[in-house]
């Protein structure tokens, strides 16, 4: 039997997932325009959509704890990111970008990690294989998401204008992913395999 409010209960208006306006092959950027799902803008926040959701996963596997707070701080940078790039023109939905705005600290504060992570890792002499433990696994996973993210990224930057902090945080974020593979695996007592 359906669900039916009783009188006095507050309803929610539901949204709908599916609106049908997509059937064409076309879909709205922020601010209204429409385009082709291939769209170079359209590939680069997807993109960066794939690598929130890699990184969503290397952050529910065990363990938790490993740089959870860093790794959930940059998924909303990857929102933040994401938004900005469906935006062809920000002047025209500045408001709405006023969550969306990424500072130059965020890349400060990944260098950081990286350097802190490094600290503990024995000087890397070879290139590591991807692999070792299900969270080194989905963070190698992550960067080669982020590296390709980066492309998408860079050939939209050469026919439209993408703020340069943009750039440079996914080029430190996948060096950030490689580290943090490589210390979930010294701390799970394994050596890292190298090519």
């Amino acid at each position: 039997m359906p669900y039916r409010p009783t009188a006095g209960t507050p309803t929610l208006a539901l949204v709908k997932i599916y609106t049908r306006s997509g059937d064409d092959g076309q879909t709205s950027l922020f601010g209204g325009r429409r385009v082709y799902k291939n769209n170079l803008r359209v590939a680069a926040y997807g993109d960066v959509d794939e690598l929130n959701s890699a990184l969503g996963a290397a952050v529910a596997v065990e363990p938790k704890e490993l740089q959870a707070e860093l790794l959930t701080s940059i998924q909303r940078d990857l929102f933040s990111i994401g938004g900005r790039l469906a935006s062809p023109d920000p002047e025209k939905v500045s408001g709405a970008l006023k969550r969306v705005v990424l500072e130059d600290e965020r890349i400060a504060a990944i260098e950081a990690a990286i350097d802190g992570a490094e600290s503990e890792l024995p000087e890397l002499r070879q290139f590591v294989l991807p692999g070792g433990t299900l969270k080194s696994a989905l963070l190698h996973q992550a960067r080669s998401v982020c590296r390709r993210a980066e492309r998408s990224v860079v050939a939209l930057s050469q026919t439209e204008a993408v703020p340069p902090v943009i750039l440079a945080y996914l080029n430190r974020l996948s060096d950030l992913l490689f580290v943090l593979a490589r210390l979930a695996n010294r701390d799970a007592n394994l050596q890292d395999r190298t090519w």
